[in-house]
């Protein structure tokens, strides 16, 4: 059974026993969401996530479109491949790089 974790996602149907889930595990998270596409799903339970953003320059008027890569624990109840748009909200450090976690899938790769 998976508890609830505080944001307005939706719960996965699939269990896992993986403790830093934080529907079934013991692993809190905290407010600050963020949403980005998976390019990369090589590491064991980790994926990399990319969020594009515009930043604007004052001295030239422009918008300029810049990009980051986001690691992010990636739990078996969810299990997102290359191409999915999620959604990942920061928790604890799980380890040097890795300090938000994979909470929802907004939308699957074709």
């Amino acid at each position: 059974m998976a508890k609830e974790i505080g944001l307005l996602v939706k719960v996965p149907v699939k269990e896992c026993d993986d403790p830093a889930c934080p529907f079934h595990g013991r692993l809190p998270v905290r407010k600050k969401i963020l949403e980005g596409v998976v390019v990369s799903a090589k590491m064991q339970k980790t994926v990399v996530i990319q969020k594009n953003y515009s930043h604007y320059i004052s001295k030239l008027r422009r918008l300029e479109r810049r990009r980051k890569n986001i690691p992010a624990h990636n739990p078996p109840c969810i299990a997102t491949k290359v191409g999915d748009t999620v959604r990942i909200a920061e928790c604890r450090p799980i380890s040097k790089t890795v300090s938000f976690v994979v909470v929802e899938k907004v939308k699957e790769a074709k």
